[in-house]
């Protein structure tokens, strides 16, 4: 049995970003957004936790938009 893998077959080392709950989850342990983390999320290219979280602490205090 893989290691990271929830019996229902969710995987803890990635961030759903089409479950709400899952980016809700990751943001509130982020102690950002919702709506910003999926936007982290984007730039960095990925839909890893600690990739995310990497990015987030690399860029956290740029504008995304810009």
């Amino acid at each position: 049995m893989d290691y990271y893998k929830k019996e229902d077959g969710r995987d803890e080392t990635k961030v759903d970003l089409n479950d709400p709950n899952d980016i809700s989850y990751a943001a509130q342990q982020a102690g950002i957004s919702p709506e910003k983390y999926k936007e982290y999320a984007k730039a960095a290219g990925t839909n890893g936790r600690q990739a995310i979280a990497k990015y987030i602490e690399e860029h956290g205090n740029e504008d995304l938009n810009s």
